[in-house]
């Protein structure tokens, strides 16, 4: 099993990126994923889920309406689309497969929101 994912960086409040997570060695559409995240110095976040045919999304409250979550099962990839990011966002991002409280193995990618 293969999560990498990409394209964190720095971005400035206000601003948006849009990570990826492209996936082998399991059969992507059998499985709903995730997007978790941790701050410095903190626990892992769960930031959202997403049914295994992409049609049911879910997230925490607090990041409804800033973060969207979406799969393409033919490219075996995961996406999330995080807009007005604050410095509250800055984290390493993580995807995982299964359970939303599946830990995850990959090496993420960094999100640093700075002024």
């Amino acid at each position: 099993v293969q999560l990498v994912e990409s394209g964190g960086g720095l971005v400035r409040p206000g601003g948006s990126l849009r990570l990826s997570c492209v996936t082998s060695g399991f059969v992507f559409s059998n499985y709903a994923m995730n997007w978790v995240r941790q701050a410095p110095g903190q626990g892992l976040e769960w930031i959202s889920t997403i049914s295994r045919d992409g049609l049911r999304p879910y997230y925490p409250e607090s990041l409804k309406g800033r973060f969207t979550i979406s799969r393409d099962n033919a490219k075996r990839t995961v996406y999330l689309q995080m807009n007005n990011l604050t410095f509250e966002d800055t984290a390493i991002y993580y995807c995982t497969n299964g359970p939303a409280e599946t830990r995850p193995r990959s090496r993420g990618t960094q999100v640093t929101v700075l002024s």
